[in-house]
């Protein structure tokens, strides 16, 4: 019994460097703690917050800078901004790693959970185990969607210290039928045992109901299937999608990780989008991206306030004269300060006025009027044209900060709206039968409720508003969609673009230095992938270069096995 004890006492320490709110009711009375007091549900939150509120690095380092940028949604690089727009699209080793050493690094948690809960562990509990398969399938599908090849089959082998870079095909193909195991597992039940291994609040997505965690499944099922169909050697697709949506999809419920507003190091805990925001001041505070202001305000969607704020506007004057040791700035770069204006509906002379002399731009735009979306991908020769005070900054909800006692916006695991949408891709796309339009009108409905508005009749009545067109209307307007639902998970945001190719305002891609960075050996090519996190290159040579030699070039602009 002291042994059994002891070792759960070791597994607590191993799980739980931040998770000090999963143990309140066992810290009351510890003297008190025996086997029987112990549960799988204590591991859950910890399990959770890894992979979908990651500490300060992951974040700042990796999405804010990498795929929230690369997705078209935030930008940096305005005239107050710390960085330039080319910074998190030139590879930067260190910077890098704040995506990729965090996402390898998770394995070893999810391992030692699957270990526990799985047959023969510790904790054996087969409905915990479930949850663990589908906690299993969203990071996998999560980390090879970034950078493609990586190991699965053996990575969690602890007979093997060099384990193998699998095909991406392969991967979704084993995360699918470990995803058929979960469903099959789960089946009718609710609840994932009795007395103390009844996982409830210590479940931040669904509370503890296994039948929204299936439908989860489903919807992740789905999601793979749609984004393989059509890639080379896929022959999986049509089933896959098929059984998801006969199964269940998350029809009305959302998988939404809430932030939690008390954090006392963000360097340790977890961390949220405003507590970067505002760590710097204004040379921290990245703008929303031109790309999803624009889809917004394009059709008269009212999530476009629920989402920016309009920009500061006032008077601005721009040295265009380059000073005394700068270059001055062209008409082609001044000529594409005043059309990001016109693109986001400014009207010269009503909604802003412009004069220009030799040496300095004064603009005067309505103050808190408009939204107005910054171009992501700037060059560093552009960016003292750009001032902040003209571009529209996130909503509170999506910046405030931890510790103040306010609303902070959850990070989309996957949602109804989402779920939909993907039902009526699969339609239009013949995988399905149904109806497609009835599937993106609900979609749309839930991904405005997700906003707390609702579809307005100039929203409805736009090209946006029904689903009409042509098949490859039909299926832009859908991805469109699909990446605006997505909005604060920037990962699959970026997976959507790439795999769809809409919103195409969101490949940002340059042939003029002078405006957007060519960014290194990008070359001004889209980003389509992170490259492999460096130590690799020292710890597991040999199984890396298979897997560069395999799928490409370790470039950032290598295309994934589903989007060649």
């Amino acid at each position: 019994m002291k042994n059994r004890i002891l070792l759960l006492a070791t597994l607590f320490l191993a799980f739980t460097v931040s998770c000090t709110d999963d143990f309140d009711e066992i810290n009351e009375q510890p003297d008190k703690l025996g086997v029987s007091d112990v549960s799988a549900k204590f591991f859950v939150t910890s399990l959770q917050k890894g992979l979908f509120k990651p500490t300060a690095g992951p974040l700042w380092f990796g999405q804010i800078f990498h795929q929230d940028q690369y997705a078209g949604q935030h930008a940096g690089g305005h005239s107050q901004y710390a960085w330039d727009g080319n910074f998190g699209w030139e590879y930067t080793g260190w910077l890098q790693e704040g995506t990729n050493g965090w996402l390898a690094g998770y394995n070893s948690s999810l391992t030692a959970y699957l270990n526990l809960v799985g047959e023969g562990g510790t904790l054996e509990n087969d409905k915990y185990y479930a949850i663990g398969l589908i906690m299993k399938g969203l990071y996998y599908q999560l980390y090879t969607d970034q950078v493609g090849m990586i190991p699965y089959s053996e990575a969690s082998n602890p007979d093997i210290t060099l384990p193998k870079y699998d095909a991406q095909i392969d991967i979704y193909k084993g995360v699918i039928s470990e995803l058929n195991q979960a469903i099959s597992i789960i089946g009718d039940n609710v609840l994932t045992g009795t007395g103390v291994d009844i996982l409830s609040d210590n479940d931040v997505l669904f509370n503890g109901d296994l039948q929204k965690w299936k439908q989860l499944a489903n919807s992740l099922k789905l999601r793979m299937a749609l984004r393989a169909h059509g890639a080379v050697g896929e022959d999986f697709s049509a089933t896959a999608a098929s059984e998801a949506i006969s199964s269940g999809v998350l029809a009305s419920s959302d998988a939404l990780f809430t932030s939690f507003n008390e954090v006392a190091n963000i360097w340790v805990e977890h961390c949220n989008y405003g507590d970067i925001y505002y760590g710097f001041g204004a040379a921290g505070a990245w703008k929303v991206g031109e790309p999803l202001v624009n889809a917004l305000s394009m059709y008269d969607d009212p999530r476009l306030s629920k989402m920016s704020k309009p920009s500061a506007g006032g008077t601005v004057t721009i040295d265009i004269s380059g000073g005394e040791s700068g270059d001055p700035m062209t008409p082609d770069q001044i000529a594409f300060l005043k059309s990001t204006l016109d693109n986001a509906g400014l009207v010269l002379d009503t909604d802003y006025t412009w004069t220009q002399t030799a040496d300095e731009l004064t603009i005067t735009i309505d103050e808190n009027t408009h939204h107005i979306g910054l171009p992501v991908r700037l060059s560093p020769k552009i960016k003292g044209l750009f001032d902040g005070t003209l571009f529209s900054d996130p909503a509170d909800i999506v910046i405030n900060q931890s510790n103040k006692d306010t609303d902070i916006y959850p990070f989309v695991v996957m949602s109804a709206a989402d779920s939909h949408f993907m039902v009526a891709e699969a339609i239009v796309k013949g995988l399905a039968t149904g109806d497609a339009s009835a599937h993106y009108a609900t979609g749309l409905d839930h991904a405005m409720n997700l906003w707390g508005t609702s579809t307005d009749a100039d929203f409805l009545a736009s090209e946006m508003g029904s689903l009409t067109g042509t098949t490859e209307e039909k299926l832009e307007k859908i991805a469109t969609q699909r990446w605006i639902a997505n909005y604060t998970n920037g990962y699959e945001a970026w997976s959507i673009v790439r795999d769809t190719g809409y919103p195409s305002s969101a490949i940002t891609t340059s042939t003029d230095n002078d405006i957007r960075s060519l960014s290194g050996s990008m070359n001004g090519a889209y980003a389509n992938r992170l490259r492999y996190i460096s130590s690799a290159y020292t710890s597991n040579a040999d199984n890396i270069a298979a897997a560069v030699s395999a799928q490409g070039a370790d470039d950032k602009t290598t295309k994934l096995w589903w989007a060649k």
